[in-house]
């Protein structure tokens, strides 16, 4: 019974948020909401700092990989349900300079000689958040780190609901 009702709340998720998705037509803008947005995003991913990395992991029990970590950083804040890899994250929402970037945007790298094949979430002041690698933790990095600067590949602004009313 338990499995069931578990399975129904996953089902119920999906559908909510499927049904949400319909209104996530415009990029996070400069407004006081956007920043409350942000907050709340850069917040919950700094909870993270120290789980492990996980290959494939989604959650902070059993650990993250990079985009695990902002897939379940968006949806556990902001109900926002994000494509799985970061490929996929790098095709959705606006694409941001690296000269306009605010906290809550998406930073991509190529660390494995591929296009966008790492992500992090970016923090404010030329910081940004990411589970790097097998064997490593989630930390805090800077883009102006020779290791990430140099690999750096784009940033995009993820969608957010409109306003009602």
């Amino acid at each position: 019974m338990k499995n069931v009702f578990g399975s129904l709340q996953r089902h119920l998720a999906i559908i909510l948020a499927l049904a949400l998705g319909l209104v996530f037509c415009r990029p996070l803008a400069a407004e006081p909401e956007q920043s409350t947005l942000a907050e709340a995003v850069t917040t919950r991913a700094l909870q993270y700092i120290g789980v492990p990395y996980r290959f494939g992991g989604n959650n902070p029990q059993s650990g993250f990989d990079c985009s695990g970590l902002v897939t379940h950083v968006y949806r556990e804040t902001l109900g926002i349900i994000l494509p799985r890899t970061s490929r996929q994250l790098a095709t959705i929402g606006e694409s941001v300079s690296i000269e306009d970037l605010r906290p809550g945007d998406l930073v991509f790298f190529n660390t494995r000689g591929a296009p966008n094949s790492h992500v992090g979430i970016y923090l404010g002041d030329s910081r940004f958040i990411h589970a790097p690698r097998a064997r490593s933790l989630v930390r805090i990095d800077r883009l102006d780190d020779p290791a990430y600067r140099d690999r750096f590949e784009g940033a995009r602004r993820p969608l957010r609901p409109l306003r009602m009313g």
